[in-house]
């Protein structure tokens, strides 16, 4: 370019010369300084419910504060599992900076995990857990203790004995999964006279956990209680109990806290939520991967305890402020 305004005009002194390269420089400045900004992709296990909403608030809210780009995208429900291996392919085609992905099933992600590795993206899997060993951390509620919380908060309401059920989520699903597991270790260890007398999975479909609570209903007349082992499950169970007019008498220990729980919660619908802490578990999954690219080494396994709500304790300013984050100062 300096070659081709110089024709015909000798050779080029000095200042010119230096003059053309200050400008080349700047415009190389200018470009590295469009690319600089880092971008994290967060994938979810779906998009439609109120969890995964606190979620991607938690992760923008990081975005926000640590000057990364936070791309949210997700499956419309927990079951599409091959639109979430496109997604999560997708990013790593784009070539991000770090990827969180909350996994359908612990192994249908782990050949998307092993591009990953290959590509050299750092991975965060958050929420639910994977057979692979291709991801940098794990965040994650604690959730076979909290399934041994629910158990025991379900005993206490029960007086200790009696018939219950399990709706459980999804076939593979980890999260849940160990949910369901210590509901069931602390009933068979610690409440004897309690007995699990049917299990259904609600496919991570309300409706379809109503009429699986029904059919709990149906079968068992002289039920005590159920444990719902996640969101659409808890609205479908509460749904049921509400239908057949015996919300109060048989106990419903929910797990997750939208609003629609909370208002359950309120007016006796479910006897108690275990409630996690999804705004957290976003930002924390942004953070541990800008950590990373800052040259730190987040820890392997990050846990998150579960909190036991009950209707008297929605006053507590600890309990509003995990029950209800500001998703509405990162969404909009």
């Amino acid at each position: 370019m300096v070659a081709a305004r110089n024709q015909g005009r000798g050779p080029v002194n000095k200042r010119e010369l230096a003059g053309a390269v200050a400008v080349l420089l700047s415009v190389a400045l200018i470009s590295c300084g469009g690319s600089h900004r880092k971008t994290i992709a967060v994938i979810p296990k779906a998009t439609s419910h109120l969890f995964w909403v606190s979620v991607q608030a938690g992760a923008m809210a990081a975005g926000k504060k640590l000057n990364v780009d936070v791309l949210w995208n997700g499956p419309p429900t927990e079951t599409d599992y091959a639109r979430q291996v496109q997604i999560v392919d997708s990013m790593i085609a784009r070539q991000v900076d770090g990827l969180a992905v909350a996994a359908q099933d612990r192994i249908t992600l782990n050949a998307s995990l092993d591009r990953a590795a290959a590509a050299h993206i750092p991975v965060t899997v958050f929420d639910s857990g994977v057979d692979s060993s291709n991801y940098m951390t794990f965040i994650a509620t604690n959730n076979f203790e909290a399934g041994q919380m629910a158990a025991r908060k379900l005993a206490a309401l029960v007086g200790g004995k009696g018939k219950v059920a399990e709706l459980m989520h999804a076939p593979g699903s980890k999260s849940t999964m160990d949910r369901e597991a210590g509901f069931e270790d602390a009933v068979k260890k610690e409440f004897p006279g309690l007995q699990i007398v049917a299990r259904q999975f609600s496919m991570s479909d309300r409706a379809k956990a109503m009429a699986a609570a029904e059919n709990f209903l149906t079968a068992q007349p002289d039920l005590d209680g159920i444990f719902a082992s996640a969101e659409p499950g808890s609205l479908g169970a509460a749904l049921a109990l509400k239908s057949r007019g015996v919300a109060g008498k048989v106990k419903l220990v929910a797990f997750d806290a939208g609003e629609d729980l909370v208002d359950d919660l309120k007016d006796g619908s479910i006897d108690a939520l275990v409630a996690q802490d999804p705004f957290r578990m976003g930002y924390d999954a942004v953070k541990t991967l800008v950590d990373k690219l800052h040259g730190a080494n987040p820890p392997k396994i990050i846990d998150l305890s579960a909190t036991v709500v009950t209707k008297r304790d929605l006053d507590k300013p600890e309990i509003k402020a995990l029950l209800f984050p500001d998703v509405k100062r990162y969404l909009n």
